[in-house]
């Protein structure tokens, strides 16, 4: 029997042994993490850039592209990194590291998409308040919770896991590190952990979920009341990316970690794990900035270089 004090690097999944399709797999990650940075970073130096795009609503879109920055960059650079020089290891510490900024940068996002709700309630619900609610130094105070939030979750997690004493191997069965392959090597009963560990995350993400659907209820009822079609069409376009983010982050990293064991497998939880790790922030700035033009002009302006 050994513990985590013996351990020092852990053996991600490896996909093929085949030299060249470790290479295709290379090329393939490297594309995708390029095109995350190219249209989160279009969207960061657009709403930066353009002072038209500084309100509250711009404000948690730029919060929300840093947050997909950084959760893409958690897992991706590491597993092209092993692909393009043959290897599987990724040490102990550099393990917890990844654990904990997936789950500081998870959380802060979920927090943030049920802000993003609360502002297109007051928006759409409230307009007349919206200056008072949703002013500069609300805006930052709601954004500071998401963050400290994101971090208390992440520290509870890394904490409880990485104090388990693990005996069952090393290996992996992942691109990265996920936490139930982490508490699958434990050698003490984690069932106990899990449940606690499990019902704090269920809170939080029953608790962000009810507010989410509330506040849509609130706005649908609100839009369906607008007389002008073109004015309903206006405010569905400011609410149907946002719903459609939502539902994209939810409905993978829900299915993936509470589908049934029966149809658990290997490759399945790859699949699943790229869609809610990977594919989100990808297709995030297309979604955002396909029905809004003023994104879509402040990105062609940034590309022009033709600010004024």
């Amino acid at each position: 029997m050994c513990n985590n004090s013996s351990i020092t690097e852990f053996l991600l999944l490896a996909f093929t042994e085949t030299r060249e399709l470790q290479l295709l797999h290379f090329g393939l990650f490297l594309g995708i993490y390029l095109a995350a940075l190219l249209g989160n970073g279009l969207i960061l130096t657009a709403i930066a850039c353009d002072h038209r795009l500084h309100t509250p609503m711009y404000f948690f879109l730029l919060n929300l592209a840093l947050l997909d920055l950084g959760c893409i960059s958690t897992t991706l650079p590491k597993a092209m990194a092993n692909f393009l020089w043959d290897t599987r290891a990724i040490s102990y510490h550099g393990c917890a590291v990844q654990l904990f900024f997936l789950f500081f940068l998870m959380s802060v996002e979920y927090c943030l998409l049920t802000i993003m709700a609360y502002d297109r309630y007051v928006a759409i619900c409230q307009p007349l308040h919206y200056g008072r609610l949703l002013g500069s130094r609300a805006c930052a105070t709601m954004a500071a919770a998401a963050w400290g939030s994101g971090f208390l979750h992440a520290v509870l997690h890394i904490a409880n896991a990485f104090s388990l004493p693990l005996c069952c191997g090393n290996s992996l069965n992942q691109f990265f590190c996920e936490m139930p392959k982490i508490l699958k090597l434990s050698c003490s009963d984690s069932y106990l952990r899990e449940v606690q560990l499990t019902t704090v995350t269920a809170f939080l993400l029953l608790g962000c979920f009810v507010f989410i659907a509330l506040s849509y209820v609130q706005i649908f009822r609100a839009v369906l009341r607008i007389p002008s079609q073109q004015g309903r069409q206006k405010a569905f376009s400011t609410c149907l990316p946002h719903l459609a983010v939502v539902s994209l982050f939810l409905s993978t990293i829900i299915f993936a970690h509470l589908k049934p064991p029966s149809i658990s497998s290997s490759s399945l939880d790859v699949v699943l794990a790229f869609l809610y790790l990977v594919v989100p922030p990808v297709m995030n700035p297309f979604i955002y900035s396909m029905r809004n033009k003023e994104i879509k002009v402040a990105m062609w302006k940034v590309m022009t270089g033709c600010f004024s």
